[in-house]
C-alpha cells in the first residue's frame, strides 16, 4: 500500500481534497435513498428504468471518488471495472447493472458515506473552528462566540488566540492520518476484484479487437474503390490510348503524337493519385523524420496557425506513430470544419510509459464524439494499441482533446524540445 499522500501534495492540497471528499459522500448519501427506492420498484419491473438512472448516477459518482483518491495517490490509482452496459432493452441493462459485482461494492461505499464524513469531517471540525475561533479572538465574527461567550475586554478576546491555535496545530495533525485511513478504507470499498478487473480487460479487449477488425476492413475497402475508381481507371484509359495509337501511328502520325500526349498526361495523374494514396496509408514524412517532423509537416501546410510542441527523447514504434499521427490530423481536420477556430496548439510529450498527445483550439467548442464521427473513429483507432481519449469540450470553447497510448520509446535521439508554426 502506498503510503499517505500528504507528504508529497502538501497539507493545504489535501485539506482542499478533504472538502472535495466530503462533497462527494454528501452527495452519496443523498443518492442512497434513491437507490434504495429503485431497488424495491424493481419488484414491479417499473423500477427499472430508475435501476438504470440511479445505477449510472452510481457509477458516475464512485467515479469521481476514485478520481479525487487518485490525485491523492498519483502513483497508485483506483481503476474502475464495470461490465458495459448493453444498448439493448430495459431488461438487459437492468439486469447487466444489477448483476455487476462492481455496483455491489459501489453500494457498499454509498453505505459507509456516514462513516467516512465522520472519518474526514473530525480534522475539518478541529481546524474550521480553531479558524473561526481565530476570526472571533481578532473581532472579525461577531460580539458573542457561538452566541455563548462574550468577552468584555481586548485580553479576553486575545486570550482565545491560544487554543485557536492548539485545535488548529490539532486539526493539521490529525489531518494526515485521517486522510490515509480515508484513502485504505475506501480503497478497499472502490478498488475492483482481480477477477472483476479481469473480465472488464477481457471485455475491453474484445470490444477493441472487433472495432480494430471493422476498422481494418472498412480501410481495405476505401483503398480497394480509390484503386478502382482512381488510378486503375486512370491505366485502362491509358492502355486504350497506346493501343488506338498503335493502330493510327503509321496512317496519321499527329493524332498518335496527341493521343501520346494524353497517355503521358494520364500516367502521371495516375503517380500521383497512387503517391497520395500511398501517403494516406503511411505517410513518407512519417518514415523519415518520425512524429516529430511529421506533425509539423502537418501543422505547416494546415491554414489555421498552429503552435506545436513536442519533448519526446526518442520514437515509438511504427503503428504507434501511425496512429497518433492520424488522430492528430483527423481533429486538426475537425477543428477547422466545425470549430471555427483561429488558433491551435498541438502538445507532444512522454511519460509513465505512455505518449501524450493534447490538441487544442479556441474554437466554439461542443465537440461531441457520437457514433460515426470523426472523433469515435479516432476512439476505434486508440483501442487498438489499448489508448484513451478524454474530450472537454464546453460551449463557446476551448476545446482540449487528450490522447494517451501505452508505449515506449526506441532509444533517445537529439530531437529539438518545441517549435512554432
Amino acid at each position: 500500500m502506498a503510503t499517505a499522500p500528504h507528504h508529497r501534495a502538501g497539507r493545504l492540497t489535501t485539506l482542499a481534497y478533504l472538502f472535495l471528499l466530503l462533497s462527494q459522500n454528501i452527495a452519496a448519501l443523498l443518492l442512497l435513498p434513491l437507490v434504495l427506492a429503485s431497488a424495491i420498484l424493481t419488484l414491479f419491473w417499473i423500477g427499472l428504468p430508475f435501476v438504470i438512472l440511479t445505477g449510472t448516477l452510481l457509477r458516475t459518482l464512485a467515479d469521481s471518488q476514485r478520481r479525487t483518491l487518485g490525485h491523492l495517490l498519483p502513483k497508485d490509482p483506483i481503476p474502475s471495472a464495470y461490465r458495459p452496459i448493453p444498448p439493448g432493452g430495459l431488461t438487459r441493462r437492468g439486469a447487466t447493472i444489477i448483476t455487476d459485482p462492481g455496483t455491489w461494492k459501489d453500494l457498499l461505499w454509498l453505505i459507509a458515506g456516514t462513516a467516512n464524513i465522520t472519518l474526514i469531517a473530525i480534522p475539518g471540525a478541529f481546524i474550521g473552528h480553531a479558524l473561526y475561533q481565530l476570526l472571533f479572538a481578532l473581532g472579525l465574527a461577531g460580539n458573542a462566540l457561538y452566541n455563548a461567550y462574550a468577552p468584555t475586554t481586548l485580553t479576553d478576546q486575545l486570550i482565545l488566540l491560544a487554543p485557536s491555535a492548539l485545535l488548529l496545530t490539532l486539526g493539521l495533525l490529525l489531518l494526515p492520518p485521517a486522510i490515509d485511513i480515508y484513502i485504505r478504507f475506501n480503497r478497499l470499498l472502490l478498488a475492483p476484484s482481480e477477477k472483476a478487473r479481469l473480465t472488464a480487460r477481457v471485455a475491453h479487449l474484445a470490444t477493441s479487437r472487433a472495432n480494430t477488425i471493422d476498422t481494418q476492413a472498412s480501410e481495405i475497402r476505401r483503398i480497394e474503390r480509390d484503386l478502382h475508381d482512381g488510378a486503375q481507371a486512370r491505366l485502362v484509359a491509358l492502355g486504350m490510348h497506346l493501343g488506338m495509337a498503335e493502330q493510327i501511328v503509321e496512317q496519321d502520325p499527329h493524332t498518335a503524337r496527341t493521343m501520346l500526349t494524353e497517355a503521358r498526361e494520364t500516367t502521371r495523374h495516375a503517380l500521383t493519385e497512387l503517391r497520395d494514396l500511398v501517403r494516406g496509408i503511411h505517410p513518407p514524412v512519417l518514415v523519415e523524420r518520425g512524429l516529430h517532423g511529421a506533425v509539423h509537416a502537418l501543422a505547416l501546410t494546415h491554414h489555421l496557425p498552429i503552435t506545436v510542441t513536442i519533448d519526446l527523447d526518442g520514437r515509438p514504434a511504427d503503428p504507434v506513430e501511425s496512429a497518433a499521427y492520424f488522430a492528430i490530423a483527423e481533429l486538426l481536420t475537425n477543428t477547422a470544419k466545425h470549430a471555427h477556430a483561429t488558433q491551435a496548439w498541438i502538445h507532444i510529450n512522454h511519460g509513465r510509459d505512455r505518449l501524450v498527445i493534447t490538441v487544442t483550439d479556441n474554437g466554439t467548442g461542443g465537440a461531441d464524439p457520437a457514433p460515426g464521427s470523426g472523433l469515435a473513429g479516432i476512439r476505434r483507432r486508440l483501442d487498438a494499441f489499448d489508448g484513451t481519449m478524454n474530450i472537454t469540450s464546453p460551449p463557446g470553447g476551448p476545446t482540449i482533446v487528450t490522447l494517451e497510448i501505452p508505449c515506449a520509446l526506441s532509444s533517445p535521439k537529439t530531437l529539438p524540445s518545441s517549435a512554432t508554426d
